[in-house]
């Protein structure tokens, strides 16, 4: 019997490094407003991850201090290539990062 990606036991067994839990972050216009206002960071992380996992990777990696998580699930959209056939992009989560106040993430 095979684990479905979601399950538990399909989880890569080093989630705790922070590396294997985001991705990127997502420098998007929202995303910049978001940081110049409110302190918030967005980054995109693996769907597997919880928000204490995304909380310690990004204290690891930022050593900032990091006061809450928002997460958001996203389905992958269909795509298609000249043919009939749809392919389908992988699903992927979203995680918005607020800061301790005083505290910033120079990204670029």
């Amino acid at each position: 019997m095979t684990a479905s990606p979601k399950s538990p036991t399909a989880w890569p067994s080093n989630m705790n490094e922070p590396y294997d839990i985001i991705d990127t972050v997502r420098l998007t216009e929202k995303a910049t407003l978001l940081a110049e206002k409110e302190n918030k960071y967005v980054f995109r992380v693996k769907p597997y991850a919880n928000k204490t996992q995304i909380k310690a990777a990004i204290e690891k990696l930022f050593k900032k201090t990091v006061v809450a998580v928002n997460t958001c699930n996203y389905a992958g959209k269909k795509k298609r290539e000249r043919t009939a056939a749809y392919g389908r992009k992988s699903d992927w989560k979203k995680a918005i990062v607020t800061l301790k106040k005083g505290d910033k993430i120079e990204l670029v």
